[in-house]
């Protein structure tokens, strides 16, 4: 059962007395948007305007759009962080996942007994019972660490570009445990860390092993890079989302890139799209500071689409270095 704080939400309002708010929330909690603003109109007798687009992670805050719309507080639905609001406006709701792991760790004990010590990460739906959780792992024997929170990351917690509980304790653990039904989340902490990783699906009551498509998402990065090594113009593309807004990185690679006598054509997008890129017909290769996981997880483009961390890996393979091991770090930005 979905809990979204709701409460929170009333708070804020009573608090800050808005004419208007907005709120957003991840695909998967985008049915429960209308029954809140119905309520948040009965209650107030205000403006509430839902933010349909896509809303990807604390990266896709809408400062920028509540202020044009005239919101004067926007409700990120979904996406736990260390902190409470995010620029002059958004305010971080939680939404918690009560579903009982119960079934699903005892399935998982045999296989993870083999391990000394396990490493325990999770995302934002499942983060209020990792403490629980891991009690429940130790009555039966086994070992587990969860590692400490940095930046917008709390105590066990990893997005899909950010790793650092889990890259921090990667020494001292043999394999890392995912709460949660997320190979998005599980792909990333077996790559940035370099460790057996198993996801725990409370739903279908399993622990998988992520190590399969981990591979095949890592050989296909790998792919890309080669394929691009041979590019004489590249597209470097700037994410225009509030939280992926990044010159300074851009420019960088630009510069490197030009310095190894390579041709670059700066571009700007909302969302990297094989569609958009689509009309770049003189490009041979793309590199994106937007998401890195628009490149890791990608699949459709037809031309090579490189991430921040396998852009310093061409550069390291222009300039005759090995490539080894360049997504095990503590962050894909």
């Amino acid at each position: 059962m979905i809990e979204i704080d709701e409460n929170k939400i009333f708070e804020e309002i009573r608090s800050n007395k808005p004419r208007s708010v907005c709120i957003s929330a991840p695909d998967g909690l985008m049915i429960y948007l209308e029954d809140i603003s119905s309520r948040i109109k009965k209650e107030f007798n205000i403006d509430v305007f839902i933010m349909g687009d896509s809303c990807y992670g604390s990266c896709d805050s809408t400062n920028f759009e509540a202020k044009r719309i005239g919101a004067e507080l926007a409700f990120n639905i979904g996406h736990t962080i260390s902190f409470e609001k995010l620029g002059d406006r958004t305010i971080m709701i939680d939404a918690f996942d009560n579903i009982d792991f119960e079934p699903a760790i005892k399935k998982s004990i045999d296989a993870l007994k083999k391990f000394k010590v396990i490493g325990m990460v999770t995302f934002s739906q499942y983060l209020h019972q990792i403490d629980s959780i891991k009690k429940k792992f130790e009555e039966n024997g086994v070992r587990v660490i969860i590692g400490k929170g940095r930046g917008q990351l709390q105590d066990g917690q990893v997005f899909g570009c950010e790793f650092y509980p889990a890259f921090y304790i990667k020494e001292s653990v043999d394999a890392f445990v995912v709460l949660g039904n997320s190979n998005f989340h599980g792909i990333g902490v077996s790559l940035s860390s370099g460790k057996p990783t198993f996801m725990i699906d409370p739903y279908a009551e399993e622990i998988i092993d992520v190590k399969g498509v981990a591979e095949d998402r890592e050989k296909k990065a790998i792919l890309s890079i080669s394929k691009a090594r041979y590019a004489e113009k590249f597209g470097l593309i700037l994410g225009l989302k509030e939280g992926q807004f990044d010159t300074k990185k851009l420019l960088s690679v630009k510069r490197r890139l030009e310095e190894r006598g390579k041709e670059v054509q700066l571009i700007a997008m909302r969302e990297v799209t094989k569609e958009r890129m689509s009309y770049f017909k003189s490009i041979d290769a793309f590199i994106q500071t937007s998401c890195p996981r628009v490149s890791i997880d990608g699949y459709t483009f037809n031309k090579p689409v490189l991430s921040s961390p396998q852009a310093e890996a061409l550069l390291d393979l222009l300039d005759g270095k090995e490539i080894d091991d360049f997504l095990v770090k503590p962050h894909w930005l």
